[in-house]
């Protein structure tokens, strides 16, 4: 089979022909139509994330969608012909999806809805699980509740957004001028945080009382920022980018609540990989009512355009990228 093969960090992928994959007990073989192209992935790429340990040479890609080619040992619910969608691999030494096929865990793996189309379903995996992570297993968002999503128009932004709709939360989201309409096309409160300050927009939009939730996808001050914004003594603030030094001071003051996602960690450590699957599954229910959509980048990439595709990931462009690999 053809893949893309990172021979050196920081390098150009060096395409070319590999053994294809077996399935192994429990795994199912999937031929490869479209590969999610994740910040995660670039930083990867760069030798700048040491946690998803990576060495080379590797085959990146954390997102897939496909059809399945081969079941393995063991196997249910999946048969050959069915189209899935799944984080799969591209860390930890596991082949991802700059590839023709991958051998993968089945567990991690959903049916695609017969509508959604394999750039949406290759979209999708990385950001809905995170958010769902956040804000349905951690925070457990309920109808009623103000949540603040930091980074709104982000790739977890924006489909937390959708997430704390389908809760029934008033859902107030940051982001900078240009991405203020697509905030409020979402169904948010766009907050243009280079305009308004923490206080003044807890003040403006919560009485100064703070919100009952806040997402944070930036790290960094944004996260020391969620501290001073969530409510007192009930909210809770939970960030998928956790990873710096931070005082816990003005939450502690606020007698608030913290807790950190780490979506990567089934695929690393084997365990919980069960849960991944189930979450896409309720997000391929929502899909298929019309609740929840990824907002796609409009560039079409081809297998051999990886190399601009990752450029337009770095360059920030709007939108989900998709690498179509078939």
């Amino acid at each position: 089979m053809k893949a893309a093969i990172l021979e050196q960090f920081k390098e150009p992928f060096i395409i070319r022909e590999i053994p294809r994959p077996v399935a192994r007990k429990g795994e199912v073989v999937v031929r490869i139509k479209a590969s999610g192209v994740n910040p995660l992935d670039l930083k990867t790429r760069d030798g700048a994330a040491a946690h998803t340990r990576t060495t080379t040479p590797a085959i990146l890609g954390l997102d897939m969608a496909g059809i399945v080619e081969v079941v393995g040992e063991g196997v249910s619910g999946f048969k050959p012909g069915d189209a899935v969608f799944g984080m799969t691999g591209g860390v930890g030494g596991i082949q991802g999806s700059l590839a023709e096929y991958a051998a993968v865990d089945a567990a991690l793996l959903a049916k695609m809805p017969l509508k959604m189309s394999m750039r949406e379903a290759a979209a999708l995996p990385l950001i809905a699980i995170t958010a769902w992570e956040a804000l349905i297993d951690q925070a457990k968002v309920q109808s009623g509740q103000k949540v603040l999503i930091h980074g709104g128009a982000g790739g977890v932004g924006h489909i937390g957004i959708q997430l704390a709709n389908m809760r029934g939360a008033n859902v107030f989201a940051t982001g900078s001028e240009v991405s203020q309409t697509v905030i409020k096309n979402l169904g948010a409160t766009p907050i243009d945080y280079t305009v308004a300050s923490v206080e003044d927009y807890v003040q403006a939009h919560t009485g100064g009382e703070g919100f009952d939730v806040v997402l944070d996808t930036v790290g960094g001050i944004t996260l020391d920022n969620s501290f001073h914004a969530v409510k007192k003594y009930t909210g809770h603030v939970v960030s998928i980018l956790g990873w710096g030094t931070h005082s816990l001071a003005p939450l502690s003051f606020r007698a608030g609540t913290y807790s950190g996602v780490f979506t990567l960690m089934p695929l690393l450590t084997g365990n919980g990989r069960a849960h991944h699957g189930e979450i896409l599954r309720e997000i391929a229910a929502c899909y298929d009512q019309g609740r929840l959509k990824p907002i796609l980048n409009d560039r079409l990439f081809t297998f051999d355009q990886i190399e601009d595709a990752y450029r337009a990931m770095g360059d920030k462009q709007g939108g989900k990228i998709v690498v179509s690999i078939d």
